[in-house]
């Protein structure tokens, strides 16, 4: 039997317009995952910038899938920025950061586990959505 501690975390990384719903999100979410044989269950958390932090439609995905939400600051996600696959200058001019799905989730990942986080999936878009999948190895305890 595996220990769950060898096995890698998954967390989402969303970036959303305002008001976008909780379908389209979780529509992202189902889309993507398949390319890495995962399913929504497979997910520890999700994250965002914290500028959404009240946006209802991540706040009602979050409560569907039964996940917590971790939001981060610009200057958090700032140092995320060598590690995005696509730097958008809409994003930083919007948010201050140049990749919020991206580096939520390296950040999120990180910050479970206390170890480097990788980009598995990098930024996939819907029309008013963008995700990205990180992981990052459990810390042996």
């Amino acid at each position: 039997m595996n220990d769950v501690r060898d096995q890698p975390l998954w967390v989402v990384g969303l970036g959303c317009q305002r008001g976008c719903s909780a379908l389209e999100l979780r529509q992202l979410i189902e889309d993507s995952l398949p390319e890495c044989r995962l399913e929504p269950q497979d997910i520890a958390a999700l994250a965002s910038i914290d500028g959404k932090s009240d946006e209802a439609g991540l706040r009602e995905l979050g409560h569907g899938l039964g996940l917590s939400i971790g939001f981060f600051s610009a200057a958090e996600l700032a140092g995320y920025e060598t590690q995005l696959s696509h730097r958008s200058e809409i994003a930083f001019e919007r948010t201050g950061c140049y990749g919020v799905a991206e580096s939520a989730a390296l950040a999120m990942a990180t910050r479970l586990t206390g170890s480097p986080a990788t980009l598995i999936i990098p930024r996939r878009k819907s029309p008013h959505a963008t995700f990205a999948l990180a992981s990052a190895q459990r810390a042996n305890t």
